[in-house]
């Protein structure tokens, strides 16, 4: 009973997954997290989204230790685990194998900032980390992808506040936010961020990226101490 709401809200944002068009069978998962508590809630390994129930999320802590729970939690709930431990102020993480982040991803390649719909989210391109060396991939695997998103980060000197997405080169996307149900949102802005970069290099393969002045314009009309657009 103690961990139902935070249950409930992971379970939701599971459900949006496959509703938003961004997992095909189990392809993904969804995490929700109580800071107090010390826990996240996530979707259990390998079970259908349609036979999931509320009460099959499973509760685990900060160091991927099952609290709560019957089943077996995602294969990466360890990646969640360090995400939620490192970066203090995200409320849910999203992982996807959506289409077109992942072939950007499978291309070893960051989503190129080339329009307005970018710039709404972000004034960088979507980061893509490189791939992993052998000695991580033979190690803890899913803890070494939390740590190659980590220091990704670092290296590029992001902040996850800001920039709340990236690639993992020949895996997929991975996006977080305040709450899960944000964490949800940027899952389905970089699929379509992505989809629109591929077209574009189809149709032109030499369009260039979005102007300076512009990728500030739109940055700062939704988010700059000035911003004028939404209610």
């Amino acid at each position: 009973m103690a961990h139902d709401k935070l249950k409930d809200s992971a379970y939701r944002a599971n459900m949006q997954l496959p509703e938003l068009g961004l997992v095909v069978f189990t392809f993904g998962n969804a995490s929700a997290v109580d800071r107090k508590a010390g826990v996240f809630a996530i979707k259990p390994s390998g079970v259908p989204y349609d036979d999931l129930r509320p009460e099959d999320m499973v509760i685990v802590d900060f160091d991927g230790r099952v609290v709560d729970g019957k089943l077996r939690p995602s294969s990466d709930t360890k990646t969640h685990a360090l995400l939620y431990k490192e970066w203090t102020g995200i409320g849910g993480i999203v992982h996807t194998h959506s289409t077109y982040g992942t072939a950007w991803a499978q291309a070893q390649l960051p989503v190129p900032i080339m329009g307005t719909t970018h710039a709404d989210h972000l004034t960088v391109d979507v980061p893509c980390a490189p791939p992993m060396d052998d000695e991580r991939i033979g190690g803890n695997y899913e803890h070494e992808t939390g740590r190659q998103i980590i220091d990704h980060f670092r290296k590029l000197g992001l902040d996850p506040a800001e920039v709340e997405m990236i690639l993992v080169s020949n895996h997929a996307p991975f996006t977080w936010g305040k709450t899960v149900e944000k964490a949800v949102y940027h899952a389905a802005v970089l699929e379509e961020m992505a989809r629109m970069a591929y077209l574009a290099r189809q149709i032109n393969p030499d369009a260039p990226r979005l102007k300076d002045s512009l990728i500030r314009k739109h940055w700062e009309r939704k988010h700059g101490t000035d911003a004028y657009y939404g209610q």
